[in-house]
C-alpha cells in the first residue's frame, strides 16, 4: 500500500521515507492539505495530513469520494478537523497525542528573552557594524512573576525552567497540576494572573472555550511592560486587540509563534508576494514583536516522536487495533 503525506517538510522527507520503509510506501508532497489539493489524494486509502491543513466538510467529502478511509494528522491540535462529518463519512482519523513537550517549552523560552532582551535588534545592528546599546536595555527575570496559562505538559516543561531563573510561578488551569504546585505554582483566575506577571506564556489547546482567550478585555488587564508568548495556537488572542495595544505603546514585547490566520501563509514562501493580511502586516513592523512561523515543535527529537507515532497510528488502522490516538475510530463491520 502506499500513504501519501501532505505538508511535508524538506527536513522531514527523509526521517518520513525513512519510518515507513519495511512497512508501506509512501509519497511525500509539498503541499498543504486542502479544498484545492484534495483531489490528489484520489485512490489513496489513508492520507497523513500537517497541523496547517484544512480539513473542513468540503475536503472530507472530497477524500472520502476518492476512496481514502484513514486520516492520520502529524500534530498534536486537531481544530482543523470538522470531527463530526468525518465520522458521519465514516473515516478514521488519528493524531498525535504526545510528542517532546521541552521543544515547545524551550522555544517559547527563547522567544521570551529574545524579546526581553533585544535579540533581533542587536543582531540586525551588528550585521551593518552598528555596535551601540542605545534601545537594547533588557530586565532580570529572577524574581519576577512568570503566568503560565495551561499546566498540561508543555506548560509544565515551561514552568520547570522558569522555576530555574527563580521567577515566582503562577497558573491557571481548569485543573491544577501537582508537579507544578510542587515547584511553588499558585493557581490564581485568569485577571489576577494577567495582572500580576510580568510575564505570560500561552500553553492551552485552542477550543471553542478559549478563542480569544487573551481579548481585548485580558490585554488590557496586563502590566504595561509585559511580555506575552504564544507558542500555542495562534487563535487564542485576538489579534486586531494586540495591535491596538501595540499601537499604544504597550509591552515590553511579544514573541508569537502561531497566528490566527497562519493557514496560508506560515511554511511558505511568500517573500516575493504582496500580503493582503493587514493584521499581520502591521503586527510585525512593530519592533518589540517577535513572529516566527510555527517552528516551536521542530526538533529532531519531537518530529522524529511525531512521525514515529504516526507510522504506529497507520499500522494500529491497517490491524484493526485502536489506541488513545484516535479521534474518529473506524466504522463497526457488519
Amino acid at each position: 500500500m502506499e500513504i501519501l503525506a501532505f505538508g511535508v517538510q524538506s527536513d522531514e522527507k527523509p526521517l518520513i521515507e525513512k519510518a515507513f520503509e519495511g512497512h508501506h510506501d509512501v509519497r511525500c508532497v509539498d503541499v498543504f492539505l486542502n479544498e484545492d489539493t484534495a483531489p490528489i489524494a484520489a485512490g489513496y486509502e489513508i492520507v497523513s495530513s500537517s497541523v496547517n491543513a484544512t480539513l473542513n466538510n468540503r475536503v472530507l467529502q472530497t477524500l472520502a469520494a476518492g476512496g481514502t478511509q484513514m486520516i492520520a494528522q502529524r500534530s498534536t491540535g486537531f481544530n482543523n478537523i470538522d470531527l463530526l462529518v468525518a465520522e458521519r463519512l465514516g473515516l478514521t482519523v488519528a493524531r498525535v497525542s504526545y510528542y517532546s513537550p521541552y521543544s515547545v517549552a524551550e522555544f517559547a523560552w527563547t522567544l521570551a528573552m529574545a524579546v526581553n532582551r533585544r535579540i533581533v535588534r542587536a543582531s540586525n545592528r551588528t550585521r551593518d557594524f552598528d555596535f551601540r546599546l542605545d534601545g537594547l536595555m533588557g530586565r532580570d527575570l529572577r524574581g519576577r512573576t512568570v503566568g503560565v496559562l495551561g499546566t498540561g505538559k508543555i506548560g509544565e516543561a515551561f514552568t520547570r525552567i522558569a522555576h530555574g531563573f527563580g521567577m515566582r510561578l503562577l497558573g491557571w488551569d481548569v485543573a491544577e497540576n501537582p508537579a507544578c504546585v510542587e515547584l511553588g505554582m499558585k493557581y490564581v483566575d485568569k485577571a489576577e494572573l494577567l495582572a500580576e506577571a510580568d510575564l505570560v506564556s500561552l500553553h492551552v489547546p485552542l477550543l471553542p472555550t478559549t478563542q480569544h482567550l487573551i481579548d481585548a478585555e485580558a490585554l488590557r488587564t496586563m502590566k504595561d511592560d509585559a511580555i506575552l508568548v504564544n507558542s500555542s495556537r495562534g487563535g487564542l488572542i485576538d489579534t486586531e486587540a494586540l495591535v491596538r495595544e501595540l499601537r499604544a505603546g504597550r509591552f515590553t514585547g511579544v514573541g508569537l509563534d502561531v497566528y490566527e490566520a497562519e493557514a496560508g501563509l506560515f511554511f511558505l514562501d511568500k517573500s516575493l508576494e504582496v500580503v493582503a493580511d493587514d493584521t499581520l502586516a502591521r503586527l510585525v513592523t512593530f519592533p518589540n514583536v517577535v513572529v516566527t512561523s510555527h517552528q516551536a515543535y521542530y526538533t529532531a527529537d519531537a518530529v522524529g516522536q511525531i512521525i514515529d507515532t504516526t507510522v504506529r497510528n497507520v499500522l494500529d488502522y491497517l490491524a484493526g487495533r485502536r489506541s488513545d490516538n484516535v479521534l474518529v475510530p473506524a466504522p463497526a463491520r457488519s
